[in-house]
């Protein structure tokens, strides 16, 4: 594939992009994801973001109950028909699943820090989520080692927990696991 310029063929014109135009998208190592009806593309993550999301998913699987799954992006947690998120990291029920997507909040959405998408995952996917009714949301630094919990309370986060280094957390929902921040980077 040459050098793409301008805008993506794939894309409509003049209207809000919907869920069903992300089926358009190019298998090209881009995250697409659909906020409001407005594209997000990121490109894809690194090492340590890679490391941190397979160690946080291994330690998820293992204490994980049969009723529900751990899945890793990229995977569609569609939450409107313009709202399409990829969790780095999430949990939901089998039951809520389909083999192409999860169209209901998940019990707990992860994001995993990259520059490219600090801002996006500290700001506006906590909104989405959090008003989407996710009870739990972390998001991992794998930087500065580090994790915050969220948990949905009243219709609002809450921070439940700041973990840093070599601290260990024991999380409560949506099951049991303990975690340590340092253990989901360092070599």
């Amino acid at each position: 594939m040459g050098v793409m310029t301008g805008t993506a063929t794939w894309l409509p014109r003049g209207r809000p992009l919907s869920y069903a135009d992300l089926e358009h998208a190019p298998e090209d190592g881009h995250r697409y994801e659909l906020l409001d009806g407005v594209l997000i593309v990121s490109p894809a993550p690194g090492r340590l973001h890679q490391r941190a999301v397979l160690r946080l998913a291994v330690a998820l699987s293992a204490g994980c109950p049969a009723n529900l799954e751990v899945l890793v992006a990229p995977f569609d947690v569609v939450l409107a028909a313009d709202t399409a998120l990829e969790p780095d990291v999430l949990v939901a029920r089998r039951s809520d699943l389909t083999d192409r997507n999860l169209p209901a909040a998940p019990l707990l959405a992860v994001e995993v820090l990259s520059p490219s998408t600090r801002r996006i995952d500290l700001l506006v996917k906590r909104s989405r989520y959090e008003a989407a009714g996710v009870p739990s949301y972390w998001v991992v630094d794998p930087v500065a080692p580090g994790i915050t919990v969220l948990e949905l309370q009243d219709g609002r986060y809450e921070t439940a927990g700041e973990i840093r280094g070599r601290e260990t957390y024991e999380a409560a929902r949506p099951f049991l696991v303990q975690l340590t921040p340092t253990a989901l980077v360092e070599d």
